[in-house]
């Protein structure tokens, strides 16, 4: 299973541990974060944009800084091009094992071409579970309807695949000052089931995004495991010629 966290937030943490520190936490615990940076009017700021990028650097994701209108297509083009940058990394990984070569492009043109079919088999086939963490602090108040319709359309994109996609929703800060993030919604994998997110959302001032990422990161530890590194789970198959074949079924 492949497990995602996208960040969405117009940057600024202000309360607890570094994002950047969580971000590495959960990316050695096998879960990628991506930064969705969102920004209307003016721009994100210098601080807020070099924090976006190295969260999700920490993270072994991607980030991009974005308009509301933009939102709901760089999600979803964010979340599928990290589900094909794990596999291609899962793969690169095993070529380098079975016949020492670093990527796809240095095998030969044939072998080349079967290793890209598996791998694009994998990219819909593969079981993804994405948790999304909302910045709902007052500067993002303007911006949730655009989240929230984000959300929906990423959970129907996601359905569309082969393989088991689900969502969970989370946003912070919390309700009080002693809860730094609220879990709006479990695994889901129907739209249909989210219901009205942010509608009893109080906006506050202060930016947890650390100390919620690493909430974040015990959720899906407690629902989905924890897996250090991209594992492979079997031995290598050997086809009828004699040469390897690159498996497809890894646990990421």
């Amino acid at each position: 299973m492949m497990k995602q966290i996208l960040l969405i937030t117009d940057g600024g943490s202000n309360v607890g541990e570094s994002p950047v520190t969580a971000a590495a936490q959960a990316y050695a615990e096998g879960i990628t974060v991506n930064v969705a940076g969102v920004v209307d009017e003016g721009t994100i700021g210098e601080y807020g944009a070099a924090e976006i990028a190295e969260i999700a650097r920490a993270g072994g994701g991607i980030s991009q800084i974005v308009t509301s209108p933009q939102l709901s297509k760089t999600v979803q083009m964010m979340t599928r091009q990290t589900v094909a940058g794990t596999i291609r990394q899962a793969v690169n990984q095993e070529l380098r094992q079975l016949f020492g070569v670093n990527d796809v492009g240095s095998l030969p043109p044939t072998k080349r071409g079967e290793v890209v079919k598996v791998m694009e088999e994998m990219e819909e086939t593969m079981s993804l579970s994405v948790a999304l963490l909302i910045d709902a602090s007052a500067s993002m108040k303007p911006k949730l309807h655009a989240v929230e319709e984000a959300i929906r359309d990423l959970t129907l994109s996601l359905q569309a695949r082969t393989g088991g996609s689900r969502v969970s929703v989370f946003h912070f800060p919390g309700d009080s000052q002693y809860s730094y993030c609220v879990m709006d919604a479990g695994w889901h994998s129907n739209a249909s089931n989210l219901g009205s997110l942010f509608g009893k959302i109080r906006m506050r001032g202060t930016t947890p995004t650390g100390p919620a990422l690493l909430q974040v990161v015990d959720y899906i530890r407690e629902t989905c495991g924890r897996i250090s590194k991209i594992e492979l789970i079997d031995e290598p198959r050997v086809s009828g010629g004699g040469s390897s074949e690159v498996r497809s079924d890894y646990v990421v």
